[in-house]
């Protein structure tokens, strides 16, 4: 059933003989090595870093990233990569420290190559839009310090 507002489409799952063919614990070592590219090195910034970058890097060739990524993360790349991008987007948009940047700052700053793929996918991800998920977060963060102050407590900073 697709969703109107962004055009998303639910996926069918497909069975590719290729992700068979890939053994065990080869998939299990591009599943890690894969995770310290992706999020250690913070790849999923970068919005050029495609799944034959990867590949390139890794020193193998797409259709193993493929496998790898659909068997091992139960996705494809590309919302393997926005999943990664996303979480960091409603890090920033839920912390004050970001509150002074704007949609398009936020997009940019956490890989995407346009606000309208931004917003469509924290739509997927997250049911709600980039900017209701920031008012809420952040009226929820003032009025938590609302709270403390009239209990004449200073509220906790985040050290990051």
């Amino acid at each position: 059933m697709p969703m109107a507002k962004y055009n998303i489409t639910e996926r069918q799952e497909k069975d590719a003989v290729y992700r068979r063919l890939v053994n065990p614990l080869l998939m299990d070592e591009l599943k890690e090595r894969i995770l310290e590219i992706i999020l250690l090195q913070k790849k999923y910034r970068d919005k050029n870093y495609s799944a034959r970058k990867l590949a390139e890097d890794l020193g193998t060739n797409t259709r193993y990233i493929s496998a790898v990524v659909n068997v091992r993360f139960h996705t494809n790349y590309t919302s393997f990569i926005n999943k990664f991008r996303i979480d960091e987007a409603m890090e920033m948009l839920s912390d004050k420290r970001y509150a002074d940047l704007n949609m398009e700052d936020i997009s940019e700053l956490v890989g995407f190559s346009n606000r309208q793929s931004f917003y469509a996918s924290f739509y997927k991800f997250v049911g709600i839009t980039p900017r209701a998920y920031r008012l809420k977060h952040l009226s929820q963060l003032s009025t938590r310090a609302e709270k403390l102050a009239k209990r004449g407590r200073k509220p906790k900073t985040d050290k990051k």
